[in-house]
């Protein structure tokens, strides 16, 4: 590793993963580590947080885990607090928190529609509310919001409050991006395509094959030009690059990583 996140401190909200397997936020945060950076790992999931801080332990790597409930405004005001408390500073806020589900406006209950928006936007919106004081006073901050390619097409099956947060994801990123950029933060989103991740499983599985797990996954890999969908890593390496230094003057980006399917027309 060439130790690219050196003594920074990241919070990774999401650290954990939803099921057996490399989740985004479980496979950034062990990478971030490896990278150098001191991790602050979040999730609801105390198992999973613990999980993800014992991979990390046992490469060498510095980690604190925090439970908590990123819709919740008090909770996250109080895990920014403590990762001050351990580690001094916030050089790099990974949103990565997010859960989807499926159909459309009819089919979605009202109830479920105000989860999903709170859980995949809200939660950014608190945790930028409570790092931007700190790397403002700082004078230097990263935030790297994990967004999706929903924000900008359709899926191929009907997930509309998934696609509309995911959508206003992409502009609370460009607002924070524009009015940060004189004060030396930066803010960009990683939108992942189609990805072979814990989270695919049990939400889509309806839409496929009539619900068989191993052919949902074959139709998807078909589906993508490089013939095979992409993993927790591909994310992780794009936060890891928009996180460093190496993108110092890339802010307010939407970083596509979805092995092209994007540019395709059906």
């Amino acid at each position: 590793m060439c130790k690219r996140l050196q003594d920074k401190v990241a919070i990774v909200t999401g650290a954990g993963s939803i099921g057996p397997g490399w989740g985004n936020g479980k496979a950034a945060a062990v990478l971030f580590a490896r990278e150098g950076a001191r991790v602050f790992a979040v999730d609801l999931n105390r198992a999973a947080a613990e999980e993800t801080k014992s991979l990390i332990d046992q490469e060498g790597g510095l980690c604190t885990f925090h439970q908590a409930d990123v819709t919740k405004s008090a909770e996250v005001k109080a895990f920014v607090g403590r990762c001050l408390e351990i580690y001094g500073r916030v050089d790099i806020l990974l949103n990565n928190v997010g859960i989807v589900e499926s159909g459309g406006p009819v089919e979605i209950s009202e109830e479920n529609w105000d989860r999903l928006i709170d859980i995949n936007l809200k939660s950014m919106f608190l945790t930028c509310k409570y790092c931007l004081p700190v790397m403002e006073k700082q004078g230097i901050g990263a935030i790297v919001n994990i967004s999706s390619i929903g924000a900008l097409r359709f899926l191929g099956y009907p997930c509309v409050s998934y696609n509309a947060s995911k959508g206003a994801v992409n502009q609370l990123t460009q607002n924070i991006a524009v009015q940060y950029a004189a004060k030396r933060i930066r803010a960009n989103c990683v939108l992942p395509g189609l990805m072979n991740t814990p989270m695919i499983r049990e939400p889509l599985k309806k839409f496929y094959a009539g619900g068989d797990i191993e052919k949902m996954i074959e139709i998807r890999n078909q589906q993508c030009p490089m013939k095979k969908m992409g993993d927790a890593w591909d994310v992780a390496y794009a936060a890891l690059f928009l996180a460093s230094e190496e993108a110092k003057y890339i802010t307010g980006a939407n970083l596509v990583v979805d092995g092209g399917i994007t540019c395709k027309f059906s």
